[in-house]
């Protein structure tokens, strides 16, 4: 007699793992979304850097949609230390986010793994 491993499982602890597992996808997605980010800081900030080692007078262009723009050296700067910035708030946020998504996951997990074991929640 073949049983449901699933009908073993109590509703309660179903429903946590079913949490546990949209917190890690959620996890993932703002990981992946927070390293993009993290090659785009780096990106423009190598870009000011260069920026930096061309003379007052060279000929700069910025990218805008399809073509390329001849700017002055400041205003495509400060375009892109002001790209920087938007991206370190947003890089910090997503840490934010993600520190606080995976304390949730491990006390999840933790519940989970008590239940499962048939340990009662010891109240700290």
């Amino acid at each position: 007699m073949a049983m449901n491993p699933q009908a073993a499982i109590p509703p309660q602890i179903q429903q946590q793992l079913a949490m546990f597992q949209q917190i890690q996808q959620q996890l993932q997605q703002v990981s992946s979304q927070k390293m993009q980010y993290e090659m785009t800081l780096r990106e423009t900030k190598r870009a000011v850097e260069e920026l930096e080692a061309v003379k007052d007078d060279a000929a700069v262009f910025s990218s805008v949609g399809s073509i390329m723009i001849q700017k002055d050296k400041e205003t495509v700067k400060k375009e892109l230390t002001d790209k920087a910035d938007s991206l370190e708030l947003r890089i910090s946020s997503l840490d934010k986010q993600e520190k606080a998504m995976a304390q949730k996951a491990s006390q999840l997990q933790k519940q989970i793994q008590d239940a499962i074991s048939g340990g009662a929640p010891t109240a700290q």
